[in-house]
């Protein structure tokens, strides 16, 4: 191929062009998976070797004790030697590490050293507050820069962060506080979204009250606005900052590879959120070689992921692996549509953004505003695309790429868990693109795709999605309750010692996999199994739907039928013959079994903060029970 934008062929082939293949980290990802398979542990350990040690590891994997896996077992480091540290001895210390705006529009900017250098002053200023090896500090923070410091500070000196996104409810932050027995909480004032003040401190004061295991509340002045401040509890970062303790050098702890790194809250289907423990030396290697070898980030490059640090995504792909790689990253504080629906495209222009890595929710709540918004700004500086959170349905796909990739930029769709650390199933820039596919595993990862007894299904049959065998970034335990980790994740295939993902899927002839939804999210309906994302795909195909969610209600001669939810584009008229359309609309592209049996129209949709629908929330409201727990709902 000699042109310079993909080329789609009538199979739905999307190809990069010949520029970014040369261009590409890794050109040909058939050599690299087979180098990986040939000899797993000397594959990640010679991506290890790029990375910064104290003392060299003196085994790669240690799998006596299956599934408390360990990686690089006598290795000393911490991954702030590798974020941070060397950077500093290099000529990346001027570099920018980090680029900020606030949704107001103030901007700020950190250098490697300056970033350095505000990571060991609040480390010593936690050390002064009597945080050592191993205490937990949960961060409640918005999306600001002093999150990322905090998160980094608390990792310099060999305790454990636990960041709880800057919007849970009171009781949310308080359970995660009194689980971890974290006695330092770091938040700020308030956070700014849609130009209205979220009252993280107060929100804070609640759940402290709730839970009086904390001694200490360190605030950001972010808002400015009056908050209460407890004489002998609460203090202000700025205050703190600048004593004299808050000195700019600060030995960084020398950590075990297995020692802990950070918790990170995930909601289960029932009971209480679990507490997924990641490791500095596993995760540092797995995150940041995902990171390289799937973004191609290189030194020139301004890459964007544009989540929330309170997420994995944020952990692993806006605070770690960029500034492992000694990369440039931009952070954006507020929502992609204030005060108008270019603010992104507004953002990607003024920073010569050149990576964007979002959700498909993101995607399709913009692509809801038409394509004169983007079309209003100079997008040409953007090289890859990036998308995360939950399958992405080919409609949107295609806008992604033809509206913001102009119809030559390769969209790298990736498929990974809090659980996973980092990239699991997703395409390198190099590999020929299918629109709605994560493509093949990664590199070192045997993904399958099994029914009920664990045997493989052929192309185009729906399985469970399994991971059969370790990677360094995975979880190693779930803090507090190591059976929960093994009954959750290890015990449906327990005799292969399998990893279950927890997802439906499937593979198609050409290898590539189709993630179909969570396996509770699938519908079964007169004996057949429909996957949500299908049925949801193809209400979103249709011009009139912006967003669909869709469940299973019970039938007495069904089993289940298929209840919509339809989030309409701007300027459509609600009517039953609209209803009818979209009915006859999924008839066609799906088939008749497919047909929702009633179709709702909302104005919004229950999500997590991470952007997935709570399908489960909206099959209570539908059924007229309890809603169980909706501390991760954004709305």
């Amino acid at each position: 191929m000699t042109e310079e934008t993909f080329v789609p062929a009538a199979s739905e082939w999307y190809y990069p062009s010949d520029e970014v293949v040369k261009n590409a980290y890794i050109q040909d990802y058939d050599a690299a998976y087979a180098e990986a398979m040939a000899d797993t542990p000397a594959f990640w350990a010679k991506r290890a070797e790029t990375l910064d040690w104290y003392q060299k590891w003196d085994k790669v994997l240690d799998d006596s004790n299956a599934p408390f896996y360990k990686w690089f077992v006598g290795g000393k480091t911490n991954i702030v030697l590798n974020a941070l540290d060397r950077h500093i001895k290099t000529w990346r210390k001027n570099k920018l590490a980090l680029i900020w705006e606030g949704e107001p529009g103030d901007k700020h900017t950190y250098s490697y050293w300056r970033l350095w250098q505000e990571v060991n002053k609040f480390a010593n200023v936690l050390r002064s507050m009597g945080v050592k090896k191993g205490d937990r500090v949960t961060i409640y923070m918005g999306r600001i820069p002093e999150l990322v410091i905090a998160m980094l500070a608390t990792a310099k000196i060999g305790a454990v962060h636990s960041v709880v996104y800057g919007g849970f409810s009171e009781q949310a932050l308080a359970d995660r506080i009194e689980d971890a027995q974290s006695r330092v909480l770091v938040t700020c004032d308030g956070a700014w979204l849609r130009g209205n003040i979220v009252e993280l401190k107060k929100i804070a004061d609640q759940a402290v009250h709730k839970s009086p295991v904390v001694e200490h509340v360190v605030v950001v002045k972010r808002t400015g606005h009056d908050v209460h401040m407890q004489a002998g509890r609460d203090f202000w970062y700025h205050d703190l900052m600048a004593l004299p303790i808050a000195s700019t050098n600060s030995e960084t702890e020398v950590m075990d590879a297995e020692d802990p790194l950070f918790i990170l809250y995930t909601s289960g289907t029932t009971g209480k959120p679990k507490g997924i423990l990641h490791t500095h030396g596993g995760y540092q290697v797995y995150t940041s070689t995902t990171l390289q070898w799937t973004f191609d980030i290189k030194d020139e490059d301004r890459w964007w992921c544009a989540a929330d640090p309170g997420w994995i995504t944020g952990h692993s792909y806006i605070v770690y692996a960029p500034l492992i790689l000694g990369a440039t990253g931009f952070m954006y504080e507020g929502a992609p549509n204030f005060p108008y629906p270019n603010r992104w495209w507004k953002l990607v222009e003024e920073y010569g953004i050149t990576i964007l890595y979002t959700a498909p929710t993101a995607i399709r709540g913009l692509m809801r505003f038409g394509d004169a918004w983007p079309k209003r700004h100079n997008l040409s500086s953007l090289r890859l695309l990036g998308s995360v959170g939950e399958p992405i349905n080919p409609e949107a796909w295609k806008w992604y790429h033809s509206v913001i990739g102009g119809n030559k930029l390769p969209i790298c769709d990736t498929w990974w868990m809090t659980e996973t650390g980092g990239f699991m199933i997703t395409p390198l820039p190099s590999v020929g693109l299918k629109p709605g596919s994560c493509t093949r595993p990664f590199p070192g990862i045997i993904a399958d795709v099994v029914d009920d007894e664990g045997n493989s299904c052929p192309p185009g049959v729906e399985g469970k999605l399994v991971i059969k065998n370790p990677w360094p970034g995975m979880l190693r335990t779930v803090y507090g309750d190591p059976e929960r980790m093994v009954k959750t994740y290890f015990s449906t295939y327990a005799k292969q010692g399998w990893y279950l993902a927890g997802d439906s899927a499937r593979r198609d002839e050409d290898g590539y996999f189709w993630i179909i939804g969570r396996i509770d999210d699938v519908i079964k309906v007169s004996g057949y199994r429909l996957g949500t994302a299908e049925i949801e795909s193809a209400l979103v195909s249709h011009p009139s739907v912006a967003e669909a969610a869709v469940i299973g209600v019970p039938d007495e001669v069904r089993g289940n039928v298929i209840y919509a939810y339809c989030l309409p584009r701007a300027g459509v008229a609600i009517s039953e013959e609209l209803v009818d359309k979209l009915k006859q609309h999924v008839r066609d592209e799906i088939g008749p079994i497919a047909v929702p049996a009633k179709i709702e129209f909302v104005s919004v949709l229950p999500k997590t903060r991470s952007g997935k629908i709570m399908r489960r929330v909206l099959k209570a409201r539908a059924m007229g029970m309890p809603e169980g727990d909706t501390s991760t709902l954004e709305e």
